[in-house]
């Protein structure tokens, strides 16, 4: 008979990959290949999401693992700017290709003025000019339309994007700074290197050991590929399978952490696309019916979560003022004074981290929401 894994079991496990039971003492490189990356479309908001994995976590060393290019960032799962160790760009890239030629080509905007071009020209004219140095989307687009003047520059810009591995280079994404959203290419940033051979069973394998155990629908709303379900079926002699709570299989790796449903988990402040929010079709394994209750505009600023006891208990937001900083912890209901204590904890430590030179700073629990 398989096992089954409720709720609980399943939040546990997921908890312990994704390093949020407790902080590790871990290098940032690899904790961010261990993670298989972070999610980091936005300049800066992912610096949360290895405070809250990472003990006595210091973003000056992230900032000189990308400027030594030893960590980029670069469009890679569904099609979206992940934060990865060097070797997984190389090794990743080729691999999510499908789901970025998906984007282009059905894309809503960019779609319809790139049917009937010569695409592999395109691409091979983009790798060309960026070679010689990073450029922004506007810069990229304009020399393209010199040999494509019928097309929109910001689609042949688009187009190079989803065809060729570009790394956005620093100062974007360097903590407390900013620059324009320029880039090059990998090889003209990393090096000539032969890059490493991976294989979709590898990405099973690594997507499993960071974020199982998982249903094969999981595993491809993780990467933005599809029919992997073959891939999976071909590794069920290396795997453990177990079903959740409503019938579906769920796969894992045999020796991989799945601890105790009861084990104690400290309140943790996600960042707006942590892996826990982007890498699963079911999200039931962290969020609750009181998160769905609150009916988050989905055009609107995505919220950024509290986690009580592992599970989604609120949202938090940080209010920058002229002579300070306030963290805001909204609960969606009311938390007994154990977690609150611990919450202004937690919350008291990630605002200095996020507002060092903050005269003021405050920490304020707000009442409990109502859907």
């Amino acid at each position: 008979m398989i096992p089954v894994l409720d709720r609980r079991r399943l939040n546990r496990a997921t908890l312990a990959r994704q390093l949020l039971l407790r902080r590790h003492d871990l290098p940032v490189a690899d904790a961010v290949a261990r993670l298989v990356g972070l999610q980091a479309q936005t300049p800066h908001t992912w610096y949360v999401g290895l405070w809250s994995r990472l003990a006595g976590f210091r973003p000056e060393t992230v900032a000189e693992l990308l400027v030594k290019r030893r960590l980029v960032r670069m469009a890679l799962m569904r099609s979206t700017l992940h934060l990865v160790a060097a070797g997984d760009a190389w090794a990743l890239r080729p691999l999510v290709q499908p789901a970025l030629d998906r984007d282009l080509f059905h894309n809503s905007i960019h779609g319809r003025p790139v049917a009937g071009v010569d695409v592999p020209a395109l691409a091979a004219a983009g790798r060309e000019i960026l070679a010689e140095r990073p450029l922004t989307n506007r810069e990229l687009g304009a020399r393209l339309a010199a040999r494509w003047p019928d097309l929109p520059p910001a689609t042949l810009a688009y187009a190079v994007r989803t065809q060729v591995p570009l790394v956005q280079v620093p100062p974007r994404g360097l903590w407390g700074r900013s620059g324009p959203i320029a880039h090059t290419t990998a090889q003209a940033w990393l090096g000539p290197g032969a890059p490493a051979a991976a294989t979709l069973r590898d990405l099973v394998l690594r997507y499993l050991a960071g974020f199982g155990p998982a249903t094969v629908a999981d595993l491809q709303r993780w990467c933005g590929l599809t029919r992997l379900g073959e891939v999976v079926d071909g590794l069920r002699p290396e795997l453990t399978t177990f079903t959740d709570e409503r019938g579906r299989e769920l796969f894992d790796l045999p020796d991989a952490e799945r601890p105790d449903p009861d084990t104690p988990v400290p309140p943790r402040f996600l960042y707006d696309f942590d892996n826990l929010l982007v890498s699963y079709v079911d999200r039931s394994r962290v969020l609750t019916s009181e998160h769905r209750d609150q009916r988050y505009d989905p055009h609107g600023p995505v919220p950024q979560l509290v986690l009580v006891d592992g599970f989604a208990a609120g949202d938090w937001r940080l209010d920058r003022r002229r002579d300070g900083a306030t963290l805001t912890v909204r609960p969606y209901r009311p938390l007994p004074s154990a977690d609150v204590d611990a919450l202004v904890a937690e919350a008291t430590d990630l605002l200095a981290f996020l507002a060092p030179g903050a005269g003021d700073r405050r920490v304020d629990v707000a009442p409990a929401r109502r859907s």
